[in-house]
Order: C-alpha cells, then structure tokens, then sequence
C-alpha cells in the first residue's frame, strides 16, 4: 500500500508514469544533487578558489559514492533537508584536506534546486514531445474525420450540427497555445540556483559572479541571481503543468460524454464493468478529467508556497517537494492517455 496513488501498486497502472516517476526517485534525485557537487568543485578549482587536487579527488569520489539512504533518512528528521548528511558522507568518501573543500561556499538550497532543474529538462522534453505526438493525432482525426456531422451541445442540452472538426480544434488550439507555453518557460525556466548561505555568495568574494556563471555553464542552465525566496519561476511552470492537464480534461471530458450514446462516437476499447459485462467504459477519458482537477487543486498550494519568508523557507519549500512532483506526474499520465485516447477513436462524428 502507498500513500502516493501515481506509485500505488495497483491505482498506479492507472494514473502512474514510470517513465517520469524515475526522474524522482532518490537514487536519480542524489545523482542530480552529485553533478551540482562535481561542477561545483570544477569550477572553483579553476577560479583558484579550492586546490586543483582537491577537485580531482571529490569528483573521482563521487564517480563510486553510494550514499548511505538509511542515514540520509535519518538525517532528514533533523536536519529538515537532505544535503548536510549527503555531504557529510561525501566528505567521508574524499577523505583527508580535499574534504573541507567538498560543497565550498554552497548551501542545502543551491543543492536541491539546481538538482531539481537537472532533473526537470529530461522531464519536461518528455512531455513537450507527447504533446506534439497528441497534437499529431488530432491533426490525423481532423483529416480523417472532420467533415463528418456532431450534434453541438451548449449548457449539456443538443443544440444544432456542427462539423466534427469544430470540436476536434476545441482540443487542439489550447493543447497548441499550452505546447508553446512550456517551450516558452523551458528557454529561460531552467535556472541555477547558487547563493550561499543567504544570498550573496560570502565566501567566494569577488570571484562569486565568475564561479556562478562558469557552474551555470557547466551544467546547461541559466545563469540567474539566486532565487531562494523567489519562486515564482517554479510557480510558473506549476501553472502551465495544471493548464496542460485542464485542456486534456476537457478533452477527455467531451469524449467521456459522447460515449454516453454510440451516434458521436465509436471508441475501439473500452474498461469492463465487473456488474455489467456489455458495458466498455471510457476509462482513460474519465482519468484525464480527475489528473486536470487534481492539478487545479494542487495548484493553489503551489501558489501558496510562494510564500517564503525572508531569505529561505522551510515551510514552503517542503510544500513544493510534497506537491511539484505529483502536479508532473500527473501531466505526464495527461498527455500520455490523451494520445493513446486519441488512437482509440474508430469514428467521431455521424455521416459526412
């Protein structure tokens, strides 16, 4: 039993992606958090800020170290963050001077949240490419099926014909609009995040903007100022995950309502009812409308870990970690049953 449904052993063949969950789990969450790590001491061999020979030893480290999770997780009872003890045993693994050179002039957040970037553009590519296969298979219905007839329905009561295909670009112009907003935030969204202990990089002096711009570089992201309190980048892109779910709930919606009778549609499968044999239920559309509503109502938490007091937040930042993942997952399931959805139309629509 789990207390996550997208990773429970039955409901998650239902509403889990184990493509995407992969990218959260721990072992994929400590490998993120080591090549910030890695990049960091790099960089700061080559700004003189650490002995070249200390670099050389933490990044060879880290090339075997296998944390110790049952320590992490203790750890994180106390500490509130994974980080101290991650780098305490690192530190055990590099041994000797080079040890008080791991995680120089880093802190908990720098770690976690760049870590989090890394893992959210392998993610994010993912779900930009279902929705051009979606928007693909809309395009191929359209063709296909566009000329045929639908009864319009305006407040759920009949109201006059319309082409199918009219209905067919209520799906597909904001699937459009929501593929261009997560390329848009996926051209500047993914952001290092690297300040220190509050901020302004104390312990790299005047070398800060350099080292920053270098880490930035070394690992592909953008070099922004620190933006600890500032989470209106991560807010964004929660946004733009819930308007992704909210379209193909509609989507879903729409298919789920004319299953209702076989006249508007034909779906070539269908879920079986344990009461009523002849039934097919249309399982995957009734999902896509509980993901879109679970990702309206996550979004407000989202909205509400905005809310970082002074320079760090514990509070809302746990929130995010409770949240974000699942708001993803969720998206993630989204586009891929909406595609899948799509191929099961035999026909949309009565006669041309």
């Amino acid at each position: 039993m789990s207390v996550c449904p997208f990773d429970h052993p039955a409901l998650g063949g239902l509403l889990g992606d184990e493509e995407i969950a992969a990218y959260f789990s721990v072992e994929a969450e400590v490998k993120a958090m080591l090549a910030f790590e890695a990049a960091l001491a790099s960089v700061e061999a080559k700004a003189g800020l650490i002995p070249g020979e200390s670099a050389a030893a933490i990044i060879d480290a880290i090339t075997t170290f296998e944390p110790d999770i049952d320590r992490l997780r203790i750890a994180v009872s106390i500490d509130g963050v994974v980080v101290p003890e991650l780098v305490r045993q690192l530190r055990e693994t590099v041994g000797g001077k080079a040890a008080s050179d791991v995680h120089f002039g880093a802190t908990s957040q720098d770690v976690i949240d760049s870590g989090l970037m890394l893992r959210l553009k392998p993610v994010l590519a993912i779900i930009e490419q279902r929705l051009v296969i979606f928007l693909r298979a809309l395009d191929s219905l359209e063709r296909r099926d566009g000329k045929r007839v639908l009864l319009a329905a305006t407040r759920m009561q009949p109201a006059i014909p319309i082409p199918a295909g009219d209905r067919i670009e209520s799906w597909h112009g904001p699937a459009e609009r929501n593929l261009e907003r997560l390329r848009a935030w996926m051209a500047d969204g993914f952001a290092l995040q690297f300040g220190g202990a509050a901020g302004t990089l104390d312990k790299l002096g005047d070398r800060a903007s350099e080292v920053r711009s270098a880490l930035a570089g070394e690992l592909g992201l953008a070099d922004r100022p620190q933006w600890h309190s500032q989470r209106d980048r991560i807010a964004d892109l929660a946004s733009t995950l819930s308007l992704i779910s909210g379209s193909l709930g509609k989507f879903g919606q729409d298919i789920a309502l004319m299953a209702l009778s076989g006249d508007a549609i034909e779906l070539a499968t269908g879920g079986s009812s344990s009461a009523m044999p002849h039934k097919q239920n249309p399982v995957s559309a009734e999902v896509l409308v509980s993901l879109a509503r679970f990702n309206a109502t996550q979004l407000a938490g989202m909205h509400g870990a905005l809310v970082h007091e002074q320079e760090r937040s514990g509070a809302a930042w746990t929130l995010e970690w409770m949240i974000l993942p699942q708001m993803i997952v969720a998206t993630a399931t989204a586009t891929r049953l909406a595609t899948e959805l799509t191929a099961n139309i035999r026909r949309l629509g009565g006669k041309r």
